[in-house]
């Protein structure tokens, strides 16, 4: 089941990436890996981008954000994207897209305002250990601190504006609402 989570919220990122490249650049044909149509585009919302795919014959709905800032700056870091994605079989799943590869079980500290929480990595990626915590978490707050460990034993600090993340987050649950 990890591995799947893992497969398809990585899939959700490189969409939440790719529908950026779309706004911007009309003629970016998206990579063979998505599905046919690509992703669609619910709005922006302040900081934070919603959108829709289908996999599967199923519709996934997400919600992302790039980092506002990242220290140190390390050489060519991939993109650095927080994404919160609904599917039907799993809710609330919050992950980030590192810009690099985490070292086996490396913890991952969120600070928002006071509350802390712990995301478990694999590969590119970290995993919220509780969505529903971070979700709450991130629409009372302004800002989303990541703290992991780096390539090279570099400390890295990631920062997220939440700014939006609530209208986001509802627009992606209403798009996507839970089974019944």
């Amino acid at each position: 089941m990890r591995t799947r989570i893992v497969c398809l919220t990585a899939l959700a990122l490189g969409l939440g990436l790719s529908l950026s490249a779309v706004a911007a650049k009309p003629s970016h044909k998206p990579p063979a890996h998505q599905a046919a149509h690509g992703p669609t585009a619910i709005g922006t919302f302040g900081d934070w981008i919603a959108a829709t795919y289908e996999q599967a014959g199923q519709k996934v709905c997400y919600a992302f954000t790039r980092a506002q800032s990242s220290t140190p700056s390390l050489p060519r870091r991939g993109d650095v994207v927080l994404t919160v994605t609904q599917r039907p079989d799993q809710r609330d799943g919050v992950a980030i897209k590192a810009g690099f590869e985490y070292a086996p079980k490396a913890a991952v500290t969120v600070q928002v305002d006071r509350t802390g929480l712990d995301f478990y990595t694999a590969e590119r990626n970290a995993f919220a250990r509780d969505g529903k915590a971070s979700v709450a978490a991130f629409q009372r707050g302004a800002r989303a601190i990541a703290r992991s460990p780096g390539p090279h034993g570099h400390q890295v600090t990631d920062t997220f504006s939440l700014k939006g993340f609530s209208a986001a987050y509802a627009a992606v649950v209403k798009a996507c609402p839970p089974p019944k």
